[in-house]
């Protein structure tokens, strides 16, 4: 997995390079396929935003979150981007089972 932190009007200390990567790395547990993340930080006087693009095997995952703390917008953006991966994961492993209405109206 490829992590890519930058920052727009704010310098990344390592402090907030390690949050993000401690929190990102819980997508990377759920899914295997994480190719490239790339996060972008920025502030815009009282609005603390973080954006990840998260390139997966087939898809491109974009969520952003906005908040007054800039850690509490990581953690928005952690939650929203785990609940996406975990979607596409089991839309994933729904096509792969093959389960068609066909199969059960011709079962009865």
């Amino acid at each position: 997995m490829n992590l890519q932190v930058s920052g727009h009007h704010l310098e990344i200390t390592p402090a907030l390079r390690d949050y993000v990567t401690g929190k990102l790395e819980r997508v990377a547990r759920h899914f295997d396929n994480v190719i490239d993340i790339s996060v972008i930080l920025s502030v815009d006087k009282l609005k603390q935003k973080a954006e990840v693009t998260v390139h997966l095997a087939g898809k491109d995952v974009y969520v952003e979150s906005v908040d007054e703390d800039l850690y509490a917008a990581i953690d928005g953006l952690a939650d929203k981007l785990d609940r996406q991966v975990q979607k596409y994961k089991q839309k994933l492993q729904d096509h792969h089972r093959g389960n068609k209405i066909s199969d059960h109206i011709g079962a009865e």
